[in-house]
């Protein structure tokens, strides 16, 4: 299972708390660190739709200019945004096999890591 995110983030710490409370093992990818490839995006982008992992409730969303925000009129738009910005991404990223997740769920991570 791959994890992607920033080490500083809120919604990560919680995440790799709950992984390591449940035993649950991860290679961790911090995207402060090592970024993402466009191979990677347009691959989440295929699973789930960008719209799904594009973080606009952030502040680094919030903080964008208007006229970058104005200028997201295309997928190829919003992934090249994305891989600029990481912070926007929705995190943490939870890969496993065909399963993709967005964020922290206690009840998702339980029902599909714990098989709960």
């Amino acid at each position: 299972m791959k994890v992607y995110g920033i080490t500083n983030c809120n919604t990560v710490k919680k995440a790799l708390d709950w992984l390591k409370a449940n035993n649950v093992a991860y290679e961790f990818h911090d995207f402060k660190k090592l970024g993402v490839s466009t191979e990677k995006l347009i691959e989440w982008d295929s699973k789930a739709g960008y719209e799904k992992f594009m973080n606009k409730q952030g502040l680094t969303y919030k903080q964008l200019d208007p006229s970058v925000k104005e200028g997201i009129k295309t997928k190829d738009d919003a992934l090249q945004l994305l891989q600029q910005k990481t912070s926007m991404i929705k995190r943490p990223v939870i890969e496993e096999g065909n399963f993709l997740f967005f964020g922290f769920d206690e009840k998702v991570y339980d029902e599909h890591l714990l098989g709960k």
